[in-house]
């Protein structure tokens, strides 16, 4: 189990990364605005989680695998001449699938350290969402959480008590880890597929 919660974190870092980079690839940022806006968008979600919880050190600090990797990544960003062909549009499948996988983990370790499934949900949604919009805001952006023509805080939200209820009713973390994660990205995908929001302009047509 724990490997699989590890490759999870991993490609939900990798995820979040490539999410950032391309906004800063998008707006002409040098090798250090990359690897600064991959880094946020990546691990900015977990640092406030783990700061909340007095979780020390801190996950990245504690793997420091995991800044080298975003930095090997950004390189590759900076350097690779296709990359500024690589449209915003393109993040949404990468952030959606960050999305999900840290707002899952997040709730979990919450729980792990006895905290309730209401506080466990809203950490869980703070940690799949923070990193994106401290990459929206340095980006002079408003973050997807904020905009009306978004759904995201609250799929993240929704996605934690699915999480939560197939734990309860499923006999199995793995099934219920997989559940969640994806419920999380295919409603995430299906709202910007479709244009879902939670409030619509009443003169918007």
């Amino acid at each position: 189990m724990v490997d699989i919660i590890y490759l999870l974190e991993m490609t939900g870092i990798v995820a979040f990364a490539i999410s950032g980079m391309i906004v800063a690839r998008a707006k002409n940022m040098d090798p250090v605005g990359i690897f600064t806006i991959g880094f946020v968008t990546a691990l900015g979600g977990g640092t406030l989680r783990d700061l909340m919880m007095d979780n020390h050190p801190l996950y990245w600090m504690k793997h420091q695998e995991l800044p080298i990797l975003i930095l090997c990544i950004a390189v590759v960003f900076s350097y690779w001449n296709r990359a500024h062909r690589i449209r915003e549009s393109r993040i949404v499948l990468p952030d959606a699938i960050g999305l999900g996988i840290f707002s899952i983990l997040g709730a979990q370790l919450a729980l792990d350290l006895g905290h309730s499934l209401f506080i466990a949900s809203l950490l869980g949604v703070m940690t799949g969402t923070f990193g994106g919009a401290l990459r929206d805001i340095l980006c002079n952006e408003v973050p997807y959480i904020f905009r009306k023509d978004q759904i995201y805080a609250s799929i993240s939200f929704a996605g934690c008590w699915v999480y939560f209820a197939c734990q309860w009713l499923l006999d199995s973390e793995v099934t219920a880890l997989t559940v969640g994660l994806l419920f999380i990205v295919i409603v995430r995908m299906a709202a910007v597929r479709f244009d879902i929001r939670l409030q619509r302009d009443p003169f918007q047509k």
